[in-house]
């Protein structure tokens, strides 16, 4: 981490030794190994906390930090995946880092990917940003006036109150993916997976939507300058690949 802080904060004196007063982002990307083997492991329990150091460190000097931390050790989307994403994207996110890298999809130590593990980290990423944000604390908030009415003259519970329906759309984060059905309802669905959900999901985005922000005259000039790989109609609504 001693070594981290000392490169990047080197790096920004030459960047303004070269441009004075330029604007940068301060990113400190200290990486573990597990001496074991010596392979990287950015889903550790150390990587967070070293990540997490250097968020502090950056605050200490007044900067916008950036660095990685999201990632994970494990192969799959399974439940090593969720811990190791959510300790090391969770704690560094609440110690300061203002921008994450590598936050989402992000498998094997960053030597893979998966498309259904960027949804999954949506709905984490989500939560981790309600973390973030905290709790506001002033009069309206403290909500002394609406317990008084409900507890004392009102039905005893907060279901019905304005207030309520106000804070489901300010204060919650609802996830897409995750599965807050009762044991009831999830087992009469058919007891429907996390990553089978996030791959009906994939499917259906990749099946109904296509990146339009590049318009065609141009798509067209670049494909015919360029040897580009993926062809156009693989990208288009209506694959056959993506409708299984």
């Amino acid at each position: 981490m001693v070594q981290a802080v000392a490169e990047c904060l080197a790096g920004l004196v030459y960047i303004n030794c070269v441009v004075p007063g330029a604007v940068a982002i301060w990113g400190p990307w200290p990486f573990v190994s597990d001496l074991r083997t010596g392979a990287m492991s950015g889903g550790s329990g150390e990587q967070a906390l070293i990540t997490s150091g250097c968020a502090q460190m950056g605050k200490f000097y007044n900067l916008t930090v950036g660095s990685a931390a999201g990632m994970c050790d494990s192969k799959l989307p399974d439940m090593q995946a969720g811990y190791e994403k959510g300790v090391t994207a969770g704690i560094s996110a609440l110690s300061g880092v203002n921008l994450l890298y590598e936050s989402a999809g992000m498998h094997a130590s960053l030597l893979g990917f998966c498309l259904e593990s960027l949804l999954i980290d949506n709905d984490m990423l989500g939560s981790i940003n309600r973390n973030v944000r905290g709790i506001e604390v002033n009069s309206d908030t403290l909500s002394t006036a609406v317990i008084a009415q409900v507890c004392l003259e009102g039905p005893g519970h907060y279901l019905g109150s304005d207030q309520t329906l106000t804070l489901m759309q300010r204060e919650y984060v609802y996830p897409h993916i995750a599965n807050r059905m009762s044991p009831k309802e999830w087992n009469e669905a058919g007891k429907p997976d996390l990553v089978q959900r996030a791959a009906a999901r994939k499917r259906e985005i990749l099946s109904t939507y296509y990146p339009d922000y590049i318009p065609r005259a141009i798509d067209d000039a670049i494909r015919a300058k360029h040897d580009i790989k993926l062809r156009r109609e693989v990208m288009e609504p209506g694959d056959p690949r993506w409708a299984g």
